[in-house]
């Protein structure tokens, strides 16, 4: 990502809200000679000590991506969205841009058993069905047959990047334009990006200390 010292940020509970946030990541990775991109669930290790993911993938990205040999990449998109000059106090800015969450984390995966890669799939199915009415938790046993046809892994996270660009650099009128520009209806609406806003600017996220 462009280094831009205002916009970045280097607080961990930042990186893993938009994570738990955004579990629908890329894995990215250099293997024989060719880039390698796929896109897979992905959740926080909550065991770790540190920063770790979790996830699977599908045979054969496995071989593919070359996992457990070297360093993979692993991105975090969160809401993003148009915004245009015309929405900011006039002669402020004529260039228009996109506010948008973004995370890169890096580091070796580390290749799970049989057992260990059903824990991983039946902590992902927990995530994602809690919330439908009639919820399918994974059977281990059962799934076992399915399981062959996955790897799962841990990756501890060696180093991240991590930007929050969202009009920190705009005067506050120019602010408060986008935000209520982004949750009109129409084609640049978009009420995530408006809350995640209101969020870093409450929180300060970005923005110059107050005089």
């Amino acid at each position: 990502m462009r280094h831009n010292p205002r916009h970045a940020t280097d607080d961990e509970q930042v990186v893993r809200q938009v994570i738990a946030e955004n579990p629908w990541a890329m894995l990215a990775s250099q293997h024989d000679g060719s880039l390698v991109a796929s896109h897979y669930p992905v959740l926080l290790d909550q065991q770790a000590d540190g920063l770790a993911l979790l996830t699977h993938v599908g045979r054969p990205d496995d071989r593919l991506h070359g996992l457990g040999e070297s360093e993979v990449l692993v991105v975090f998109q969160g809401a993003h969205g148009y915004v245009s000059p015309s929405w900011y106090v006039p002669g402020t800015s004529p260039a228009p841009t996109w506010n948008f969450t973004a995370v890169h984390c890096w580091g070796t995966p580390q290749v799970l058993d049989a057992d260990e890669n059903l824990l991983v799939l039946a902590s992902l199915t927990e995530h994602f069905e809690q919330h439908v009415d009639e919820p399918m938790w994974l059977d281990q046993e059962a799934a076992r047959p399915l399981a062959r046809g996955t790897v799962g892994l841990r990756i501890p996270v060696d180093r991240f990047t991590a930007k929050v660009k969202l009009s920190q650099d705009k005067d506050p009128v120019s602010v408060q334009n986008v935000i209520d520009r982004l949750r009109e209806p129409g084609p640049y609406r978009q009420e995530q990006v408006a809350a995640d806003m209101e969020r870093v600017r409450a929180a300060g996220i970005g923005y110059p200390p107050a005089k």
